[in-house]
């Protein structure tokens, strides 16, 4: 993805697995998407013991996704600026075709997701949530993927920002509204500072990345596949600082006691034994951050 791309449509939906072709294809021919690559769900069928178990009203009504749509690589529009493609949107596909359900993936920012869930207003949030203790308070969550936080700077680093340490005391620092960066990374090394953080919160990932780009912020911290895909599609003008931190899983935001929890963690354990689930991860380069096991509420 170009940092420059351009502005996200917010609130529109987009049927998955309504015929969607696949955007990937010889490079540049979508901004931002894989080249090369086959189908994500070639190894991936419907399992009728979990297909049966989904509740009648979401059979006939589909699921409701709220994504942030603007974190390639896991969530962003092709070319198109209305397709919904990345690792989440084809693991939403995936897990809706397993349990025989039509998946509808919302564009929201992403500090509305989980008051969303709350309200009823949608089935489940996938948009990178990193599954803490905090947020299980008002969600469950599965478990789907291993990611840290890394420092995203100008290249060449000109300020020799480290992502460890004091260094962005007195700084810049860009990071997505309502992110575990903007909640609890950054509170937390605001007590060490002499000189406090200067930070700059934006609606989505779109917003960070422009402003470390633009010389807005000396830095921004994302979560670890976001920031080097941005840093990979900047056309040089993005790098990735040191090792990422903080490794903890993403997962599936579902409302309180939903039957979806449970048929969710078989839905991913059926993916697994296919070999679709790390097919999904292939295709987007981010096999390091498979999971050996699924979990449903990690974080307690």
């Amino acid at each position: 993805m170009s940092a420059l791309r351009p502005p996200l449509l917010l609130g529109s939906a987009i049927l998955l697995l309504a015929g969607c072709a696949d955007p990937s294809g010889p490079a540049g021919a979508s901004a931002g998407t894989p080249s090369g690559t086959s189908s994500a769900t070639a190894a991936i069928s419907e399992n009728a013991t979990l297909a049966a178990e989904v509740p009648a009203a979401l059979k006939a009504n589909g699921i409701t996704v709220a994504s942030d749509v603007s974190y390639p690589p896991m969530d962003f529009f092709a070319a198109d600026n209305k397709t919904v493609v990345g690792a989440e949107a084809d693991l939403d596909k995936a897990l809706g075709t397993v349990l025989g359900v039509k998946v509808t993936v919302v564009n929201v920012p992403f500090d509305s997701i989980l008051p969303g869930l709350q309200s009823g207003k949608y089935q489940l949030g996938v948009s990178s949530f990193t599954d803490t203790a905090e947020r299980e308070k008002v969600v469950d969550f599965v478990t789907y993927f291993d990611a840290g936080t890394s420092l995203l700077v100008p290249a060449g680093n000109p300020k020799a920002l480290k992502p460890g340490g004091n260094s962005l005391c007195g700084r810049a620092v860009a990071v997505a509204k309502g992110s575990t960066q903007a909640l609890v990374d950054l509170p937390a090394r605001a007590k060490t500072c002499k000189t406090p953080i200067k930070v700059s919160t934006f609606p989505d990932g779109t917003g960070v990345n422009l402003a470390v780009t633009s010389g807005r912020a000396d830095a921004a911290l994302a979560d670890s596949p976001v920031a080097a895909y941005a840093a990979k599609q900047s056309g040089g003008k993005l790098e990735v600082a040191g090792d990422s931190y903080g490794n903890a899983p993403f997962g599936i935001a579902v409302p309180k006691n939903s039957k979806l929890t449970g048929l969710l963690k078989s839905a991913l354990e059926d993916l697994k034994a296919s070999g679709g689930y790390q097919q999904v991860l292939a295709k987007w380069g981010l096999e390091s951050g498979a999971l050996h096991t699924f979990e449903i509420n990690a974080a307690s």
